[in-house]
């Protein structure tokens, strides 16, 4: 499923925001049946962007590491 245009130009903590607002939302019960649907279905899109923005974020970070003979480099983290 394709992130909307309108979410793909949300940072990260926009859509985090965003997403927890639907959250509340959905979890309160008064939303009509139509509007839940809706809302979830933006929900799932705004989580699948932050997803996607978490994964650029964790490829960027870089692991400084040590070498046996002193040198000093660099590696991908591993967050796993």
């Amino acid at each position: 499923m394709p992130v909307p245009d309108d979410i793909a130009q949300l940072s990260f903590e926009s859509a985090l925001e965003e997403l927890e607002r639907i959250v509340a939302e959905l979890e309160s019960g008064r939303a009509e049946l139509e509007r839940s649907i809706q809302v979830y279905e933006r929900g799932a899109a705004l989580k699948a962007h932050c997803e996607g923005k978490l994964k650029a974020a964790q490829l960027r970070v870089e692991k400084i590491i040590v070498g046996p003979t002193g040198a000093v480099g660099a590696e991908p983290a591993d967050f796993s």
